[in-house]
């Protein structure tokens, strides 16, 4: 169904909501390559080719799927020095995390996200979420030259 060449970035430390992420996506048959860092700090690393990413000739993602509750750097951090940089601030953003948090929501839209989802609990739903995510984000949306 979704074929195109986008790469996808998903930043998730539960290992739980990233298998259940990746087959959400594979259920609904979004093939698209996927790239999964564990925390901020290793996501700012692959995104700015840093540490371990340094050497690694990657293309940008296409598509960023952010947690926010994150270690070593949370997921606000990493969403403002995305948008802060000139390279990487045109890469859509969606938020997919659990926080019910108002002040996530806006911090979020303040800095300049895409798109704040919340993962429902409910496995059938989260599959349909993604599914939506997947034919907005891949499909809909008009990327950004770069």
């Amino acid at each position: 169904m979704f074929n195109k060449t986008i790469n996808i970035l998903l930043v998730e430390d539960n290992p739980d909501d990233v298998e259940l992420t990746l087959l959400a996506l594979e259920k609904n048959n979004i093939a698209n390559p996927v790239t999964v860092v564990r925390d901020g700090q290793e996501a700012l690393d692959y995104l700015f080719r840093r540490g371990k990413f340094a050497e690694y000739d990657h293309p940008l993602p296409n598509l960023i799927l952010l947690d926010l509750k994150l270690p070593k750097v949370d997921g606000i951090e990493v969403l403002q020095k995305i948008k802060a940089d000139r390279k990487l601030k045109l890469i859509p953003v969606v938020v997919l995390t659990s926080s019910k948090e108002e002040s996530d929501v806006l911090k979020s839209y303040d800095i300049g996200v895409n798109s704040y989802i919340r993962k429902p609990v409910d496995f059938d739903q989260f599959v349909d979420t993604v599914k939506q995510i997947g034919f907005y984000w891949l499909l809909v949306n008009e990327q950004a030259p770069r």
